[in-house]
């Protein structure tokens, strides 16, 4: 094993023979292929940093082992080809690939200057996701609504020029983001490992999004339609062990892929933990050239239970820091919640991340403009169990129009006593805060969300994230959350279902 940031799972006698501590670079790579002459190499399981090391390292194997060379001392690439990953990683590449497959994506283009950003812009319609064309864990990425937005994202965030395009993007508005993880042999055969259904609204990356196996609110014609792309784009670039790919379904059921990734994603421990397959184990059996017949994984397993993956975040360990989530990744780790409802799976992972949700108290409610209508559920659903609200001017007066009790409480900006001083005497058990409109509100919400942080209070900040807290804090109410240990959800053995039997409630197991 090659890791340049080594913990201790490469240092365990049963993961690896030999460690080394060394650069992640083609030359250091190459270095240890000549040294070591292995019979095979994987890049699947490094995340990014490997599959842009496979063009060169393949490059360096050509050369250095003549075509005539073959069998016994022949070092390879194991599983899918260079040229295939490069394919994926490639924007015109994959997205002529797209087109062959009839696979809709958001509209989009490459953009080489400031001109070709706002003509893209333009031809698409605002939102936008802007981002660099190589780009990892969401970095440099936004979503932006205007053009002075876009000019200001060109001459601050990143250089644009032909050497570093920019990508933009038609941003999807309250549509739902999916994680499929998929096993492909040699002979083309495919299988889904789990398809999983993001709890944050898509635009929010998916490092800090907490997500749901099965998915709970995704129907069955769109459920096909991502099992179908999955498998045609797995056969299409003849990817050989995992691969990732993220869909975005609209509210009206319509499906875009977003990226697709011929490697192992983060979602994969969470994924074999949750059907009770090692999808790692089984990609590298594919890649040393077994298939999905000899290992026995031949179909989709649908779990009886629900698992729900939920982010770590990092804010209290910085001063400062903001706790909005947006396109750039800023989780530190992940906790995973598993029951037989959605409610308690979700309560659990929720516990493990040390967010504690309450059973009663106030819950104080603070939205922009665009998210008021959809937060009056919520409000309505926490004060049907017993909390009370309380809210700002705006959205107090928005959701007593709507029908719901509300109490009023002063701005940070406004005097005293302030959302901030009721927060700090212990009388708000949750937050529910978007980001603002003018500066004020926007300097008033960082400093309240970093209160809280400071006194522990939770804090949901999307409103997928407060519907489904709610339904978490409604099954709490009804029964307190039984613990069961993991290889109980497996004892009765595992429920293997055809993708061509899946029932059309499915999701909603």
């Amino acid at each position: 094993m090659m890791n340049s940031n080594p913990e201790t799972v490469s240092t365990d006698y049963d993961t690896s023979d030999r460690l080394y501590f060394e650069p992640l670079t083609a030359e250091d790579v190459c270095n240890v292929i000549d040294l070591e002459r292995p019979d095979g190499i994987i890049v699947q399981f490094g995340g990014q940093t490997p599959l842009k090391l496979a063009v060169p390292i393949q490059r360096y194997l050509d050369e250095f082992q003549p075509a005539a060379a073959s069998g016994e001392g022949r070092v390879k690439i194991w599983g899918t080809s260079p040229d295939s990953i490069d394919a994926a990683e490639d924007r015109k590449r994959f997205d002529a690939i797209l087109n062959e497959l009839d696979i809709k994506q958001p509209a989009g283009g490459i953009a080489r200057s400031e001109e070709d950003a706002l003509a893209i812009a333009k031809r698409v319609g605002y939102p936008v996701v802007v981002r660099p064309s190589y780009v990892l864990g969401g970095r440099a990425m936004e979503i932006v609504y205007n053009d002075e937005k876009l000019k200001t994202y060109l001459e601050t965030a990143v250089e644009v020029d032909p050497e570093r395009p920019v990508l933009v993007d038609r941003y999807l508005t309250d549509a739902s983001e999916i994680d499929v993880d998929s096993l492909t042999d040699w002979e083309g055969n495919v299988v889904i490992g789990g398809i999983m259904e993001h709890i944050e609204q898509a635009g929010v990356h998916s490092g800090d999004s907490a997500c749901s196996l099965p998915t709970q609110n995704i129907g069955p014609e769109a459920l096909k339609k991502i099992r179908d792309s999955t498998v045609k784009l797995a056969q299409r670039l003849g990817v050989i062990g995992l691969m990732n790919c993220q869909y975005a379904v609209t509210l009206a059921g319509e499906v875009y892929i977003i990226e697709a990734n011929p490697r192992a994603s983060r979602t994969v421990p969470f994924v074999s933990k949750a059907i009770g397959h090692p999808l790692a184990s089984y990609a590298a059996l594919l890649m040393s050239g077994k298939t999905l017949d000899d290992i026995n994984f031949k179909e989709e397993i649908l779990t009886e239970h629900v698992s729900v993956k939920e982010a770590v975040l990092p804010f209290d360990k910085f001063q400062g820091c903001d706790v909005l989530l947006g396109p750039e990744m800023r989780s530190t780790g992940e906790v995973m919640g598993i029951d037989y409802g959605f409610d308690k799976a979700f309560a659990k992972a929720q516990f493990a991340a040390n967010q504690r949700l309450p059973l009663e108290g106030t819950v104080f409610i603070s939205m922009n403009d665009q998210m008021k209508d959809k937060v009056v559920p919520i409000a309505q659903g926490f004060h049907d169990l017993g909390f009370k609200i309380l809210c700002t001017e705006g959205t107090a007066a928005f959701l007593e129009k709507a029908g719901v009790t509300v109490e009023r409480v002063l701005k940070l900006h406004e005097g005293r006593p302030h959302a901030g001083d009721v927060l700090a005497n212990g009388h708000i058990q949750l937050l529910i805060i978007t980001s603002a409109g003018d500066a004020l509100d926007q300097i008033d919400g960082r400093q309240l969300r970093r209160m809280a942080l400071a006194y522990k209070v939770p804090i949901i900040t999307t409103i997928a994230g407060g519907l489904a807290s709610l339904e978490a804090v409604r099954g709490l109410k009804h029964s307190p959350v039984e613990m069961i240990a993991l290889q109980d959800f497996f004892v009765q053995g595992k429920k293997q279902v055809s993708v061509n039997q899946v029932p059309s409630s499915a999701q909603h197991l």
